[in-house]
C-alpha cells in the first residue's frame, strides 16, 4: 500500500472501492482507517471502511462505523441496504426488516431497498411478503437480472412454477450468458420431472462459466435420470477436470461407469472412494457405496456422513414446521403408513402387493404414499384396492410431510431409503413419531430419524449389529415379502429368446452396476468349464453389451456365449425362467428381487454369502426355502458349484421339481403367514412407543 494518501476524496474513494473489488479487505481496512483522519465526516468513506471490516468478521467495529456513515447521511441508500444486512447476520432479520420499511418511507419503491426487503423476509421463510417486495422492485427496475431471478426464486418457493420460469426466460432473453438463470430453469426442469430439459439448462450454465464444476454435476444428474448415461459420463469427466479432488464427482463418475461396464481405470478410482469415505467426506452416495467391496462399518461411515448433510438442511424445517405427535389412545388402531416410489410396476410392488392386501383385513390401518404417479396399471390398482393410496408425485418433499403428519401416521416405514429419490429428506422432517427403514435399500440409513430396520437373522446376523445405527426388528422369516399371486406368461421359445438349441444357460439379471469385474470373470470361468453354456444378462444401457461382449473375448470366452434380453413386462420376463438352468447371484451386492423371481418361477438360484447386509439377501431367502447346499462360502465353492450344476442335468431337473413342490406350500410365499408377523412387529413397535419406552432390539 503507497504510504502517501491521495489529497481529494474522490482519488481516495476510488483507490478505496478498488482494493475492495480485489478483495483486499486488510489493505483495505488500513487505508480508510488512515484517510478517515484526513476527512472524518466523509460518509461514503465510513461506510467502505465498514464494509472492510465487516468482511474482515470484525463486526462491532463495522457497526460502529456503519452507524457513524448513517448519523452523517442518513438518507444514503446503499448504506441503509448495508445495515439491514449486518443486522441479518447477526440474526436479526425483524430489524432488517424495519428499517427497510422506515428508509422505504423516504424512497418509496427503490429497488435496492426492495430487493434488501425481500431477501430479510425470505430469511424468516415469509415468501409471499417477499414475493411482493421483489415484484415491484422488478417493476421498477425491469432491467436488473438479480432481481428478477430472486423473485423467480421465491415464486418457486410458492409452488408457481410457471411464474417463476417466465421470469427466468425474460433474464435470458435481456442476458442469455446468466450462468445463474440457466441453473435456475435447470433446478425448475427438475422440479417438473423433465431431466431431459434440465440437462441442457445445467449444460449451458456450465458453458457460461467454465470453472463450475457444481453445474456440470448437476447435468450429469438430470442426464442418469433422463436414462442417458453416456451424456452423464461425459458431463462428469468434464466436470471432474475442472475439480480433480471433488468426491462427490468421483463417486458419481464411479456408479456411472459401473452401470456402464467402464471398468478401466475403476479399481483406482473406487479405492480413492473408500478412502474418502473412509475420512468422512461427504458427497458419496449410499446406494451407490453397496456397490464396493467396502465392509460393514464402512458403509456405515458413508450412511452417517451422507445423513448429516441432509440433518443439516432439514433441521431448521423441522424447527419452523414444528410438526408435533400425539400419543395415540391405548385402544386406537394403528395407523401405518409407508412411503414409497414404487406403488406400481416395479420390485418394490410387485413384491408387497400381495402383503398388503393380506393385511386388508387387520387391524392396521394402512396408508400408502405414492412419490411416482399412477401408472394406470395392475399392481397400482390392486394395493390402492387393498390399502389408502395418496398420491404425492406432485407435492414438494416438505408437502409430503406435512400430509404424512397430517394423516396421523403412528409407524412409517420407508421402503426405499436411500435407494429413492428424496425420500430421506422427507423422513428427515419426522412426519411420523416411529420411522422405520425396510426392503429398498439393504444398509443402516446412519441417520437419527430413523428409529428402526426391519429385517431378519440371517441377513443380519448379531455379528453385524455394531455396524448399524437403528433398532433392529427381526422377524422369524424372511425379510421380503413375496407375491404368491405372480402370473408367468406363457414361455417363448429358446430360438425367441437368441438361446441355442441345448446347452446349459446361466443367468444374471441383475443391474449391470452390480456385474462388476470379479462377478464377471467368475461367470467366465464358469463358461469355461461347462461346455455348450451360455450367460443369460439383462441388456445394459448405450454400448454395454458389447463392451461385456468384449471382455468375454479378452477371457477367451466366445462373445456369442453372452445373450442379452431386453426389458419385459412382467410376467413375460418371470416366462424366461423356464430356460434358465441356474441363476448366478452376484456380490457384493446381492440380487435380491431377481432371486426371488427366479425361486418362485423354479429357477435354482446359487449365492455367496458377503459380509454385509446388503450380500445376504438372498443367503435369507434360501436359507428360508431349505436350500442350504446353494449357499456359498467363497468364490472357489462358488465356481466349483456352478461348475458341478451346470454340468450335472440331473441335479438341475432335481432342484426344479423341489422348487415347484416349495412354491405351493413353503412359508417362504406364504403372505397371510408373513402378514401376522408383520402386525406383531408393528404392534410391538407401537406398544412402545405408547407407553414412553424408547425403541428397542427385537425378535418377533
Amino acid at each position: 500500500m503507497t504510504n502517501a494518501l491521495p489529497t481529494d476524496i474522490t482519488s481516495i474513494l476510488h483507490q478505496l472501492s478498488e482494493l475492495l473489488q480485489r478483495d483486499a479487505n486488510e489493505e483495505a481496512a488500513q487505508f480508510a482507517m488512515l484517510a478517515r483522519r484526513q476527512f472524518p465526516v466523509a460518509a461514503e468513506l465510513i461506510r467502505l471502511h465498514g464494509i472492510a471490516l465487516l468482511r474482515l468478521g470484525r463486526r462491532r467495529e463495522a457497526q460502529v462505523a456503519l452507524n457513524r456513515a448513517a448519523e452523517l447521511a442518513p438518507d444514503n441508500i446503499e448504506l441503509q441496504c448495508n445495515l439491514a444486512s449486518l443486522a441479518m447476520a447477526e440474526g436479526k432479520a425483524d430489524a432488517a426488516i424495519g428499517r427497510l420499511h422506515q428508509a422505504l418511507a423516504k424512497a418509496p419503491g427503490h429497488p435496492a431497498l426492495l430487493q434488501a426487503l425481500g431477501t430479510a423476509y425470505m430469511s424468516l421463510r415469509q415468501h409471499a411478503q417477499a414475493r411482493d417486495a421483489f415484484a415491484l422492485a422488478v417493476q421498477n427496475m425491469p432491467q436488473h437480472p438479480m432481481i428478477r431471478l430472486n423473485l423467480a426464486a421465491v415464486e418457486m418457493e410458492l409452488g408457481h412454477l410457471q411464474q417463476a420460469e417466465a421470469q427466468v426466460r425474460q433474464v435470458l432473453q435481456q442476458a442469455p450468458s446468466t450462468d445463474v438463470a440457466h441453473a435456475m430453469l435447470g433446478h425448475m426442469m427438475h422440479i417438473q420431472r423433465r431431466p431431459q430439459d434440465a440437462a441442457s439448462a445445467w449444460l449451458q450454465a456450465g458453458k457460461f462459466a467454465p470453472d463450475n464444476a457444481q453445474y456440470m454435476l448437476q447435468a450429469a444428474l438430470m442426464l442418469e435420470e433422463a436414462g442417458d448415461l453416456a451424456g452423464s459420463d461425459n458431463a462428469l469427466t468434464e466436470a471432474l477436470a475442472r475439480s480433480p479432488e471433488s468426491v462427490p464427482l468421483m463417486a458419481q463418475l464411479l456408479f456411472v461407469r459401473r452401470r456402464l461396464c467402464r471398468w478401466q481405470g475403476i479399481d483406482a478410482l473406487s479405492e480413492s472412494v473408500m478412502l474418502a469415505a473412509a475420512d468422512g467426506k461427504p458427497g458419496i452416495h449410499p446406494f451407490a457405496f453397496l456397490a464396493e467391496d467396502a465392509d460393514a462399518a464402512l458403509q456405515l461411515r458413508c450412511a452417517q456422513t451422507y445423513a448429516e448433510g441432509i440433518e443439516q438442511q432439514a433441521a431448521a424445517l423441522r424447527h419452523q414446521r414444528n410438526l408435533r405427535h400425539t400419543t395415540p389412545l391405548p385402544d386406537s388402531p394403528i395407523r401405518v403408513g409407508m412411503l414409497a416410489d414404487g406403488f406400481h410396476e416395479t420390485a418394490v410392488g410387485q413384491h408387497i402387493v400381495a402383503l398388503i392386501e393380506a393385511l386388508a383385513d387387520s387391524d392396521l390401518d394402512v396408508h400408502l404414499f405414492a412419490t411416482t404417479p399412477d401408472d394406470g396399471r395392475a399392481i397400482r390398482r390392486r394395493l390402492a384396492a387393498a390399502a389408502t393410496l395418496h398420491d404425492v408425485s406432485a407435492l414438494q418433499r416438505q408437502e409430503q410431510a406435512a400430509l404424512i403428519h397430517g394423516t396421523a401416521i403412528e409407524v412409517l416405514f420407508d421402503l426405499n431409503g436411500y435407494r429413492g429419490r428424496g425420500n430421506a429428506e422427507v423422513m428427515a422432517l419426522r412426519p411420523a413419531p416411529i420411522q422405520v427403514g425396510w426392503l429398498g435399500y439393504t444398509g443402516s440409513s446412519g441417520a437419527p430419524w430413523m428409529d428402526y430396520l426391519l429385517t431378519d437373522a440371517i441377513a443380519l446376523p448379531e455379528a453385524l449389529r455394531a455396524h448399524i445405527s437403528e433398532k433392529i426388528v427381526r422377524l422369524p422369516r424372511c425379510q421380503q415379502p413375496n407375491d404368491p399371486s405372480r402370473v408367468l406368461a406363457t414361455p417363448p421359445s429358446r430360438a425367441a429368446c437368441g438361446l441355442p438349441e441345448s446347452g446349459t444357460v446361466f443367468a444374471c439379471f441383475s443391474e449391470t452396476h452390480a456385474v462388476n469385474p470379479a462377478v464377471f470373470a467368475r461367470c467366465m470361468l464358469v463358461l469355461q468349464q461347462v461346455p455348450g453354456s451360455v450367460l443369460w444378462l439383462l441388456t445394459g444401457p448405450a454400448d454395454t453389451d458389447e463392451r461385456l461382449r468384449q471382455a468375454a473375448k479378452a477371457l477367451d470366452i466366445a462373445p456369442e456365449r453372452l445373450i442379452f434380453m431386453p426389458r419385459l413386462p412382467y410376467a413375460e420376463y418371470l416366462a424366461c425362467y423356464a430356460h434358465v438352468d441356474l441363476y448366478l447371484d452376484t456380490l457384493p451386492s446381492n440380487a435380491r428381487a431377481c432371486a426371488s423371481d427366479a425361486l418362485w418361477a423354479g429357477c435354482p438360484v446359487l449365492t455367496r454369502t458377503g459380509e454385509t447386509f446388503a450380500g445376504r439377501t438372498v443367503t435369507s431367502l434360501l436359507h428360508h426355502l431349505g436350500l442350504p447346499e446353494l449357499i456359498t462360502a467363497d468364490g472357489v465353492s462358488y465356481i466349483g458349484m456352478a461348475t458341478a450344476l451346470g454340468n450335472d442335468p440331473q441335479a438341475l431337473a432335481t432342484l426344479r421339481r423341489h422348487l415347484a413342490q416349495q412354491r405351493e406350500q413353503h412359508p417362504l410365499f406364504d403372505m397371510q403367514g408373513f402378514a401376522a408377523d408383520f402386525r406383531r412387529a408393528v404392534r410391538a413397535i407401537s406398544a412402545r412407543y405408547r407407553i414412553g419406552r424408547p425403541p428397542a432390539d427385537f425378535d418377533v
